[in-house]
Parts: C-alpha cells; sequence; structure tokens
C-alpha cells in the first residue's frame, strides 16, 4: 500500500545533512577567525647598531709608498793597468780609504827600465837636433835632416811621458773615498792590464742611493700631483722620502728624490725612481731592502676616513655609508687619493659634518635606518696625521 510519507524520508534526511554541513562550515570560520585573532603582530626590525665618525676637513699630506733597494753612490772596481808581479798589498781590508791613497804595488823595475831609456834617448834625440838647428844655417845639413831630428825629439818626449805613465800604474791607488772590500789577489800573483777579475772594490756609502720600482701609473699620479696647481710639493724639487728599514724601524735621517728613469719597461710596465740619502754612520749598505714613502704633496680640505669604511660596489668603486638626518644609512660614493696610516684620505664625495659609519657595516642596508651608538670627531684622526706629516 503506498504512503505518501514514505516518498518524503530521504528528502528529510538530505536537509538534515546539508544542514549538519553548513554548521561545521560555519564553526570551521569562527574557530579559524579565533585562531587568526590570537596571533600578535609582526614587529618591525630594530635599527642596526652602528659608529660613526664626524667628518672635518684638513689639509693631509699625501704619501705614497714603495719597495725598493739601497745602491752605493759610487763604486770603483781597482784593476791593474801594467803587467807584472804583485809586490806587496797597503791596505786593511773592509776599513775606509782615502782618493789617491795607494793600495798595492807591482814590480817597478822592467818599466823603471824602460823610463831611463826613453830618457838617455830623448837627451840624445833633443842634442842632435839643437845641433842640427845650428847646421842648417851654415847649408852643413839639409833642412830635411834638421826636420827629421826635431820630430826625433818629440817623439823620444812623448815616449818618456809614456813610460812615466806605466811606471806611475805601477801603484795602484784608489779613485774614490770610500770603504774598501776584500782583497781578491795575495802578493807574488801576476796581474795583467787585460785580466777580467778586479783586484778589490772602493764603494762609497755616504751618501747612499735607493732606487725605488713603481708602475708607470704611479708615476703619472705622482707627478700630476707635483704640478697640479692646488698643491704643494714642498721646496722645489726637493721632494723628501721617508725609509722604513728591513727590521721594520723608520731611517732617522730624511733624503730627497734625485731622478726619475725615463723609461718604462714594456715587459713590466715598471720604472725607476732613485732617492739619495745621507749615511754618515753607514748604517745603509748597498743591496738592502727597503720601504720608501714619498710625499707627494698636500690635499687641501681633504678627509680621513679609516680604511675599515670603505667599501666597494659590483664596479669596485669606493663607497661608504652616511647617517643622514633622518636617522638611516645613505651609500655615498667617494674619491680616494693616497692613504695616510690606517686611512684613506678622501678628496670627494663627503662634507664638514656628514657621519660617516665606521663600525656595524655588516647589518647596514641603504635607506634602513641606524642607531648611533658612539661618535668620533674626525678631529683626533687628522691631528694625528698632522702629528704624522712633520
Amino acid at each position: 500500500m503506498f504512503s505518501p510519507l514514505a516518498g518524503n524520508a530521504p528528502r528529510s534526511a538530505r536537509r538534515s545533512r546539508t544542514r549538519g554541513a553548513a554548521c561545521g562550515a560555519a564553526l570551521a570560520l569562527i574557530l579559524t577567525l579565533g585562531a587568526c585573532a590570537g596571533e600578535p603582530e609582526a614587529k618591525a626590525p630594530e635599527p642596526a647598531r652602528v659608529d660613526v665618525m664626524v667628518m672635518q676637513p684638513r689639509d693631509l699630506p699625501r704619501d705614497m709608498d714603495f719597495s725598493g733597494r739601497t745602491s752605493a753612490y759610487r763604486v770603483a772596481e781597482i784593476r791593474p793597468q801594467v803587467n807584472g808581479i804583485l809586490q806587496r798589498r797597503f791596505f786593511t781590508e773592509g776599513v775606509d780609504v782615502a782618493k789617491g791613497q795607494t793600495l798595492y804595488q807591482i814590480d817597478p823595475s822592467v818599466y823603471q827600465a824602460t823610463y831611463n831609456r826613453a830618457v838617455a834617448n830623448l837627451a840624445s834625440a833633443r842634442n842632435l837636433a839643437r845641433r842640427y838647428e845650428d847646421l842648417v844655417a851654415d847649408k852643413v845639413v839639409s833642412r830635411q835632416q834638421r826636420d827629421d831630428a826635431v820630430a826625433a825629439w818629440h817623439q823620444a818626449e812623448a815616449e818618456v811621458q809614456a813610460a812615466h805613465i806605466d811606471l806611475q800604474r805601477t801603484h795602484l791607488s784608489s779613485p774614490i773615498t770610500g770603504r774598501i772590500g776584500r782583497s781578491l789577489t795575495t802578493e807574488g800573483a801576476l796581474v795583467s792590464a787585460d785580466q777580467a777579475v778586479a783586484l778589490t772594490t772602493v764603494t762609497q756609502l755616504d751618501p747612499i742611493f735607493v732606487d725605488i720600482q713603481q708602475s708607470s701609473d704611479e708615476l703619472l699620479r705622482l707627478r700630476r700631483h707635483l704640478t697640479d696647481k692646488n698643491l704643494t710639493a714642498g721646496s722645489g724639487a726637493k721632494i723628501p722620502v721617508e725609509l722604513t728599514l728591513e727590521d721594520g724601524k723608520p731611517y732617522e735621517i730624511k733624503g730627497k728624490l734625485s731622478f726619475s728613469e725615463v723609461n718604462v719597461d714594456p715587459g713590466t710596465g715598471m720604472t725607476t725612481l732613485r732617492a739619495i740619502f745621507p749615511n754618515p754612520e753607514h748604517l745603509l749598505l748597498p743591496g738592502m731592502y727597503v720601504r720608501a714613502k714619498v710625499r707627494a704633496s698636500v690635499a687641501h680640505s681633504a678627509f680621513l676616513v679609516p680604511q675599515n669604511a670603505i667599501l666597494r660596489d659590483l664596479h669596485a668603486d669606493p663607497f661608504v655609508y652616511v647617517v643622514s638626518r633622518d636617522g638611516s644609512a645613505k651609500e655615498v660614493h667617494v674619491t680616494l687619493d693616497g692613504s695616510s696610516g690606517n686611512s684613506w684620505i678622501v678628496t670627494q664625495g663627503l662634507h664638514a659634518g656628514d657621519r660617516v659609519i665606521t663600525n656595524g657595516l655588516e647589518a647596514v642596508r641603504p635607506g634602513a635606518k641606524v642607531a648611533v651608538e658612539e661618535v668620533s670627531g674626525g678631529a683626533a684622526a687628522n691631528r694625528v696625521a698632522s702629528a704624522e706629516a712633520h
């Protein structure tokens, strides 16, 4: 028997399930909103803590550092100019000798005999020429005979002079004043005028040269500083140079640039500057390695920035971070022009009163806020640079 309620039962069940699903979705939404409302809001990042240096313009010396080697002012190799047996040595090795001091004696007997014979020949030729001069007037001898006799007289004079020079060369003397080295030949040895080995060497140590190797671009920069109208290059062409020895200690006496090579080595691109230094105590010896600091010029109204504050961008251009008035970090590109101690000399990009970030740079980002913890004045650092300049 058909009942109308039987057909409606499934429809009622479906409505019940639909209302249940709707209630579940609403409950889930309420729970989700409740959970979101309970989460705390994200905090803004704290400003990076940094140290800054306040920039103050100063007149700063431009120093250029180079490596170099010392070389003797004069070197004289003592070599024999005549052949013979070495009879005697008149010096002690390693002492100072004076110009003209006799160092060696070669056996002079053969050269003394040659000189005596030349003197005798000169007397004979001179007497004959004078006799012919009297006889030519009486036409006893011809003018040609008289002229030949006069020529023989002059030739004999030249032979005497040559013999005397060879006799003097048996005494080997020092051509310069300086420190003499070890003797490479002993008494009794046969020496010759064309031998390859020198008997000894005399070296002048005071003053002494320092040869400085530098690249061609460094030389251009140095010369540009010396000719710039806004720079001071010292007194005339006397550019001061300071030395640091191999043990790291400074050489107390300052020198000056002497000259620059006119050629650049095409293989290395290097050229040589030569400085001259007083060396009264003979502390500097030829061949020593030294570091030379050339006081090229003075940069006017420049800034001294610690080396760790200088950064490089992708193009290797230098820049610093400066704290703006609103407390944010600003990237400022600068121009470097030499160094002074552990700081760079900045000639462009900064202004008086700029606060340059020196520490805490790893957390700094352009435009981000920073918290300044310590402020140091550039005047103190510049006073140190000024003291180094003097």
